[in-house]
């Protein structure tokens, strides 16, 4: 295996696979620098040094990705659904082998920890295995006939072209976990990856032709969002969006997709509780806190961003937490750090902003609070205590290693305070108390609550929140029904 040393540098040829580094977009079964002429270079952020490239395509060439998903969607369709089934497995066990390339490539673009990266790779495997299983379990549904000589069908079928949109905090999982529920149901796949990390998506295009997925069936299209993601929701022959970002953008892109009614399919942004109770298991509670705040380095949807800590334990618990957080590796991706660098600038920037308001409004500084000797793109983990409700930071997504806690009172203030959101994607809550389990897993206005413990996604759940999070689920079965048309068939039998 080459040296740690060596792979923190961009000399991606190191891999074990050196073809999993791909600088072009994928279209139609073959790779492309596009039409443009135009690129757009891929740095790490750690350091700032260049990855790679990537083809800047332009609108027609988008277009052209689409209309080659629209005719291979006819023969990809029409295949049993054994044969979608077969294809999917070896994609599975074709990034499986591929792990360890895979998630090297995934800390030189993202940051990562190496094994936060290794984990995103199973998890994105998971998520193939689960689909290539669930296509053959699709049309499960009938109805008793109402009618007199009547025979009824209800059946499900592909809607079509399905526009993918993923970000860059999980660039493997967030496109499998689209990808493979739209192509087991039978749909073709136009994926725009985020320009900050497309090599794993192209990565995972390049397997993905070596399971034998036919051309124009999955195609990878880099460059602008703008360019890009704008064509792919002017144009009609796309029949549903996929979209995993801000709701910012979200609004953006329901808006585009408005005048040809597309299908939409949305994980936007999230505003995460954190409640513990004074009954809680103390120390179970606080390693879950941490867990639940600093995966990813915080740039993650899931992420907790408030903290409410019952008075009775509350100070006990800020100084175990910051006990935690303080003894935190910081540093590159491939060290393999507890703390690896934020995306970009303006990440840093926002977790500077949000400490400085909370303190000017009263808050108190536990532990970290500034950008890290490691470098720009690194902030200290941080822990702020008494932050006032007003603070920017408990109504806005920090996206980093910054932690806001406030003490509450009781159960009606924390559940109040708590669905003072838009954004209602997960909220977390530490409790012993069965009833009270019950009362606020029904109260909070989330889509998904975590009861005593922090990790709750996985291929079989339905993903996805409630009010301004998102629209339609993604993973179980419920994740592959959204890119499928409900048909009802009925026929005389007099």
């Amino acid at each position: 295996m080459p040296s740690l040393a060596i792979l923190q540098k961009t000399d991606l040829s190191v891999l074990d696979d050196p073809r999993l580094f791909r600088e072009f977009a994928y279209i139609d079964g073959a790779w492309t620098t596009g039409s443009g002429g135009e690129s757009i270079d891929v740095t790490d952020p750690a350091d700032g040094t260049r990855v790679g490239s990537v083809p800047a395509l332009t609108a027609d060439d988008t277009d052209a990705a689409i209309k080659a998903a629209h005719r291979a969607f006819v023969g990809w369709s029409a295949l049993l659904p054994l044969e979608r089934r077969r294809v999917l497995k070896r994609w599975y066990e074709l990034v499986t082998e591929a792990k360890e390339d895979l998630a090297r490539l995934m800390v030189q673009e993202q940051g990562k920890p190496l094994s936060e990266a290794r984990g995103e790779i199973d998890y994105a495997a998971s998520f193939i295995d689960f689909y290539a299983d669930e296509a053959i379990r699709l049309n499960v549904e009938n109805v008793t006939s109402h009618l007199p000589e009547a025979e009824m069908r209800v059946m499900r079928q592909p809607v079509g072209v399905a526009a993918l949109v993923t970000p860059w905090n999980f660039p493997a999982a967030m496109l499998t976990r689209k990808a493979a529920a739209a192509l087991a149901a039978g749909c073709t796949v136009v994926a725009h990856p985020s320009s900050e990390t497309p090599f794993s998506a192209l990565a995972l295009a390049e397997l993905a032709e070596r399971a034998g997925m036919p051309a124009g069936v999955f195609n990878v299209l880099t460059g602008s969002a703008r360019t890009v993601v704008g064509a792919m929701t002017a144009s009609p022959l796309v029949r549903a969006v996929s979209f995993t970002g801000s709701t910012e953008v979200g609004r953006i892109l329901y808006e585009q997709s408005a005048p040809t009614i597309k299908r939409l399919i949305m994980e936007l942004g999230g505003h995460a509780p954190f409640i513990a109770f004074a009954d809680c298991d103390f120390d179970r509670a606080v390693d879950r806190a941490v867990s639940a705040k600093f995966a990813t380095s915080g740039q993650d949807c899931l992420a907790a961003n408030r903290f409410y800590i019952e008075r009775p334990i509350y100070e006990r618990f800020v100084q175990a937490f910051a006990e935690r957080v303080h003894a935190m590796a910081v540093g590159a991706g491939m060290s393999d750090p507890d703390i690896g660098p934020l995306i970009n600038g303006r990440a840093v920037a926002k977790q500077q902003a949000h400490v400085a308001d909370a303190l000017e409004r009263g808050a108190r500084l536990v532990t970290g609070g500034k950008v890290h000797r490691a470098g720009p793109n690194f902030f200290e983990p941080t822990v702020l205590a008494d932050v006032p409700e007003q603070a920017a930071i408990f109504h806005e997504e920090t996206f980093g290693p910054v932690a806001a806690f406030a003490p509450f009172d009781n159960e009606a203030e924390v559940l109040a305070r708590a669905n003072e959101t838009e954004t209602g994607l997960v909220a977390y809550l530490h409790t012993s108390d069965p009833a009270r389990i019950a009362r606020l897993s029904r109260g909070l206005e989330f889509g998904m609550v975590a009861v005593n413990r922090t990790k709750i996604t996985g291929a079989p759940v339905p993903f996805g929140g409630v009010k301004q999070a998102g629209l339609a689920r993604e993973g179980s079965r419920h994740g592959m029904e959204a890119y499928t048309d409900l048909k009802y068939v009925c026929a005389d039998i007099g």
